[in-house]
């Protein structure tokens, strides 16, 4: 793993702190898979897989100081998935995706997730 890919893994995990604790274990342990399966990853991938998180990233700080700025109202993690961007995942990872959407909803009733997404058209 490139020293820019571990900084960027550890800015995640860093950023998962502020999450609920049922979603702050969910997504520690599905970066670290996630970063794992993509070491070997070619060049184009690996440049796709890094801009991904580190959108990610973004968003999940944005959220984080939407919340800490809104304390009267539930913070909601995460984006509602397109359409069009199911439809640039393979089939293993809408197959991810059902499998977080499932890890989700048992861990904790109280986290929201949209399931109107679920599946790729």
């Amino acid at each position: 793993m490139s020293d820019g890919a571990r900084a960027l893994l550890r800015r995640v995990l860093r950023l998962h702190r502020s999450l609920p604790p049922a979603l702050r274990a969910l997504g520690d342990r599905y970066a670290k898979e996630e970063f794992r399966r993509h070491r070997a990853a070619g060049p184009a991938e690996a440049r796709r897989f890094l801009r991904e998180w580190e959108n990610y990233a973004a968003l999940i700080q944005q959220q984080i100081n939407e919340g800490k700025e809104n304390l009267r109202e539930k913070t909601m993690y995460g984006i509602q998935l397109t359409e069009e961007k199911l439809n640039d995942f393979r089939d293993e990872q809408i197959g991810q995706l059902k499998e977080l959407m499932d890890e989700t909803t048992k861990l904790n009733k109280n986290i929201t997730v949209s399931k109107d997404s679920g599946h790729k058209t």
